[in-house]
């Protein structure tokens, strides 16, 4: 079993992840309910897929929480691929669900990846 799969199989109970391979790319689709381009940042480290996102959530004035167990905050690191590259990665969210493309390649550059929303023309 590759990292990657491993690593994705011990993300917390609240996020949902799929992996995705072609000949050419690996597409890393996450389930981030609540989260935005705007609170999220995606990148990739030193051949790791750096997720960090902040959930928004509105509580109704007259109620206040007894039980909360959708975290606020998700800090992962997810093991890439040896020949996976962080140059030309790209990802789009559509209603919290983000899809990460991450090109394979022989080396893995740090860089930051743009989010953009489905529908945008970027």
């Amino acid at each position: 079993m590759s990292p990657l799969r491993d690593a994705l199989r011990e993300l917390p109970e609240s996020v949902f992840a799929d992996l995705l391979e072609s000949e050419d790319a690996y597409l890393i689709v996450l389930d981030l309910p609540g989260a935005t381009a705007e609170t999220v940042d995606l990148r990739v480290e030193c051949g790791r897929l750096v997720v960090e996102a902040r959930r928004e959530k509105d509580v109704p004035t007259a109620f206040e929480y007894v039980d909360e167990s959708r975290p606020l905050f998700l800090d992962a690191e997810l093991p890439l691929p040896p020949d996976a590259t962080g140059a030309g990665a790209s990802a789009e969210v559509d209603r919290g669900v983000f899809t990460v493309r991450v090109p394979k390649r022989d080396a893995a550059p740090e860089r930051s990846i743009p989010i953009t929303a489905a529908g945008d023309d970027a």
